[in-house]
């Protein structure tokens, strides 16, 4: 054997010896399903009405009845006899823990589809057109309602101009601690330098309350969640949602990064949800009548085979 030939020898030997030893690559999650006729999907308790503890403890929800229907699909895709979903109860940070360490296949929850998350974690289509919306006391000033209603005028930024600018200053404006929007609150403050405070919250519930005892004048969060949340108050007659979205974000279930199949799958079982005929009923269990927009976002969202 000549001397070169003899080198890429030593160094086939080599990379087969490192493989007899080397650990395995870890199953995908299509893979452990087949052997393991098992889903593990995670959810959040107080997403309302996305995801949330029903009677007994079951989770129930728009999100949670989402994957439900992805488990049928996944148990029809695998040819699986039968498939066993265990839920798992995650809140706030435990989500993305859960994704990363293959606690969960699945978070079925209301988290927004932004480029920070996505370096972590990976996103199936969108399930929600979402975005922040802004939650007020009945009893707010007009003058408060209509510069957050009509937002920015032609002529200069609303934040900035006067008298717009005085009915913003001296407020204290609370956001959901840990969303998206606590951090555009926060952004919107600073780059307008508004004389303004904002103050995180932990629960809608708890926001509700400051704005009803006048220590917040609003209260920013996800829209479907504050219209939930409003809904269910006791106080709901003295509490308003503006129809304004201040950001638009895109809901979607969050798995992990570079299982493609695993994402292919779980795609085609959203995009066969949005194209059935019984859909517009099911989101209406949910949310009531979808409008024209709402429609045509599924429709639009939804991937041909």
């Amino acid at each position: 054997m000549s001397g070169r030939n003899g080198r890429w020898a030593a160094i086939v030997a080599s990379v087969l010896a490192v493989m007899a030893v080397a650990p395995p690559a870890p199953a995908q999650t299509l893979d452990r399903v087949r052997t393991s006729s098992a889903l593990k999907f995670g959810y959040d308790p107080d997403a309302r009405p996305f995801s949330f503890d029903a009677q007994q403890g079951k989770p129930d929800g728009y999100a949670v009845a989402l994957c439900n229907r992805i488990a049928d699909s996944l148990r029809a895709q695998l040819n699986l006899p039968k498939l066993d979903v265990e839920w798992v109860s995650l809140s706030g940070d435990a989500k993305l823990r859960a994704i990363q360490d293959g606690t969960v296949d699945l978070v079925c929850g209301a988290e927004p589809v932004t480029l920070s998350r996505r370096q972590q974690v990976s996103f199936s289509l969108p399930i929600f057109p979402s975005g922040t919306g802004a939650l007020l006391n009945a009893s707010a000033p007009l003058a408060l309602r209509e510069v957050l209603q009509y937002g920015e005028p032609s002529s200069r930024p609303v934040w900035r101009g006067a008298p717009a600018r005085t009915i913003l200053e001296h407020k204290t404006f609370s956001s959901i601690a840990g969303t998206t929007s606590e951090g555009w609150l926060s952004d919107r403050i600073k780059t307008f330098q508004l004389a303004a405070t904002a103050t995180p919250v932990n629960s809608y519930q708890q926001g509700i309350e400051r704005v009803l005892d006048g220590s917040s004048a609003v209260l920013f969060g996800d829209m479907p969640l504050l219209m939930d949340a409003a809904a269910r108050s006791d106080s709901s007659g003295n509490l308003i949602i503006l129809e304004r979205h201040f950001t638009y974000e895109p809901l979607g279930l969050e798995l992990a990064r570079g299982d493609e199949d695993f994402r292919l799958a779980v795609d085609r079982a959203l995009s066969q949800a949005y194209a059935a005929q019984n859909f517009r009923v099911f989101f209406t269990t949910w949310f009531g009548q979808p409008d024209d927009a709402v429609v045509t976002f599924f429709q639009q969202t939804a991937l041909p085979e």
